[in-house]
C-alpha cells in the first residue's frame, strides 16, 4: 500500500509552486531546491511509517509492554503495573521477632502426625527443607538473623555431608535441625531395614556436623505409614513433623506467589512448609517474615511449638501432605 504522506508531500510542494506560476494548469518544473525538499519530505515519511504502525499496534493492544518501551515516539503511554515477580517484597524497617527463651522439652508424642499445634498465644513455626544448599542457605540465615527468627531446618543427610560448615552455622545461630531422611526417598515404599538406614545415616551427618542429634524429623513428601510412625517413635523417638501451609514452592511460581500463600494460609500454632533449595523461596522470604511479624506472629522452633502443645492438642488432626 504506497504511504499517503508520500502523495501528500507532492501535492505541498506542487500547490507551492502553483502559487507562484501565472498558469496553474501547467506547473513549472521543479526547482533543485524543490526537488531537494521533496527528497527530504519522502525519506521523514519512509523512517517514520513504522514507528506508526507500532503506535497503531499499541492502541488496539496488539504488541507487548516491552515494545511500548522501545518506542521513540513522544505520546505518553498509561503505565503498565509490574509483574508479580518484580514487585517489591518488604518495605519499610525490618520488623524483629521478641527475644523468647521458651522450652523445647516436649513430652514423648503420640504417633499422630503434627500438621499444626494448638497453642494459647500467635506462635507460629517456619521449616525449611531439602537443605542445607551452599548459597541460598547462609542467604537465609542472615535475613533470620536480622529478624531475631528461629526455624527448623529438616535437612537431607547427603547434603549435611556435602556442606557440614553450613549446617554447622545453621545450628550455631539457634536454628533447629530435623531429620528429612538421608535420600529424600518416598519411605512409605521402604522396608523397615531400609526406614532405619535412611533415618539413622541422616542423623550421623547431622551429629557429624553440628554436634547434636535431631528430635524431630519430617518424611519425604508427607508419605509414612501408620505401622512405620510407630517405628520411628519407639526407634527414635521422633515426632512426625508436617505442615499447615504449603506454598507450593517447589513449582517456583515466583517469590511474591510465595509470600501470599504463606500469608494466606498462616493461623495460630501453624507449621509452614518452605525448601531453602529454591532460589525463589528464598526472595520470598522478606515479605513474608515481615508480613507475618506486623500480623503479630510470634516465631518458635517445631520443638519449642510442641512443647507449648495445651491438653486440647490431643485431638490434633493432620493436613494432607502434598509435597516437601
Amino acid at each position: 500500500m504506497p504511504n499517503p504522506l508520500h502523495s501528500l508531500g507532492y501535492r505541498i510542494l506542487t500547490a507551492s509552486l502553483r502559487s507562484d506560476s501565472a498558469e496553474p494548469e501547467s506547473p513549472s518544473p521543479l526547482s533543485r531546491r524543490g526537488f531537494m525538499l521533496l527528497a527530504a519530505t519522502l525519506t521523514s515519511c519512509a523512517v517514520a511509517a513504522p514507528l506508526q504502525s507500532q503506535a497503531e499496534g499499541m492502541s488496539s493492544g496488539s504488541t507487548s509492554s516491552k515494545n511500548r518501551s522501545k518506542s521513540k515516539t513522544k505520546a505518553k503511554a498509561k503505565p503498565t503495573p509490574p509483574a508479580e515477580d518484580s514487585m517489591p517484597l518488604s518495605d519499610g524497617p525490618v520488623p524483629r521477632n521478641p527475644d523468647m527463651a521458651f522450652s523445647s522439652d516436649f513430652v514423648n508424642c503420640a504417633g499422630v502426625p503434627f500438621s499444626q499445634v494448638l497453642v494459647s498465644g500467635k506462635y507460629i513455626a517456619m521449616t525449611f527443607d531439602d537443605g542445607p544448599h551452599p548459597t541460598n542457605t547462609p542467604r537465609l540465615l542472615e535475613m533470620l538473623r536480622a529478624r531475631n527468627i528461629k526455624a527448623t531446618f529438616f535437612v537431607i543427610g547427603q547434603s549435611a555431608a556435602l556442606y557440614p560448615q553450613v549446617l554447622r552455622n545453621t545450628a550455631a545461630e539457634g536454628h533447629e535441625i530435623g531429620n528429612h531422611s538421608h535420600t529424600h526417598r518416598l519411605l512409605s515404599k521402604a522396608s523397615d531395614a531400609e526406614l532405619r538406614l535412611e533415618l539413622s545415616r541422616c542423623r550421623d551427618a547431622v551429629v557429624s556436623a553440628t554436634g547434636a542429634p535431631p528430635r524431630v524429623m519430617r518424611p519425604p513428601y508427607g508419605g509414612l505409614l501408620k505401622r512405620q510412625r510407630d517405628l520411628v517413635r519407639s526407634e527414635f523417638g521422633y515426632p512426625i513433623i508436617l505442615w499447615s501451609v504449603d506454598p507450593l514452592d517447589w513449582r517456583r511460581p515466583g517469590p511474591s506467589v510465595v509470600a501470599s500463600r504463606i500469608l494466606h494460609g498462616a493461623g495460630v500454632g501453624g507449621i509452614v512448609l518452605a525448601h531453602d533449595l529454591h532460589s525463589q523461596t528464598v526472595d520470598a522470604m522478606p515479605a513474608t517474615l515481615d508480613g507475618l511479624l506486623r500480623r503479630g506472629f510470634q516465631f518458635v522452633t517445631v520443638s519449642q511449638l510442641l512443647a507449648m502443645k495445651t491438653e486440647a492438642a490431643n485431638t490434633q488432626a493432620s493436613a494432607t501432605p502434598t509435597h516437601s
